[in-house]
């Protein structure tokens, strides 16, 4: 099943797509992951082509099993602008992770790209049945909190630290 999802213009920002990750975007996932701020975020970055390829390669495949339903963020549906994914954790609940490229940060993409999905995570009954998502962030990740908030998620509870996968204490947000 092949699942976009549209987000309206908003203001002077453009339409974006939500889609999932094809081939040739490998060269701007692994642009945006040379970032050093994107990999201070993430608990796992890729290095090169050959980790980008195969991400892309398992994005795929767990989009077949509906285990991690990731989305490539575009305008126009030209290159990626970031990433948005929704990855089933227990019976009706599933984390909320996303990541935006630096040259598309400060323009409200990931807000509306979290939004966006958080709707059709919830809403869609056609991949997985949803009723609970977690997004969870480093404590010190303060744009991340803000997008949580602005997405309607909820501050739940403070996660201690889990050295080295997660090296601070993080916030998990809940949107019901």
């Amino acid at each position: 099943m092949t699942v976009v999802l549209s987000v309206p213009p908003a203001g002077p920002a453009p339409a974006l797509r939500l889609r999932p990750w094809r081939a040739d975007d490998l060269p701007a996932l692994v642009a945006a992951h040379r970032d050093p701020l994107l990999r201070r975020w993430l608990a796992t970055s890729l290095t090169g082509e050959a980790e980008a390829r195969q991400w892309l390669d398992a994005q795929e495949a767990a989009w077949a099993k509906a285990t991690r339903l990731s989305f490539a963020v575009v305008a126009d549906d030209r290159s990626p602008l970031g990433h948005v994914v929704v990855k089933p954790t227990s019976a009706g609940t599933a984390e909320v992770g996303y990541w935006t490229a630096a040259h598309a940060r400060g323009l409200g993409i990931a807000a509306r790209a979290v939004d966006t999905l958080s709707h059709w995570a919830l809403g869609t009954q056609d991949v997985v049945a949803l009723t609970r998502l977690e997004l969870v962030h480093a404590v010190g990740n303060h744009p991340s909190c803000r997008v949580a908030v602005k997405c309607g998620y909820a501050l739940h509870d403070l996660i201690p630290a889990a050295p080295p996968a997660f090296p601070t204490e993080g916030h998990r947000h809940v949107r019901c």
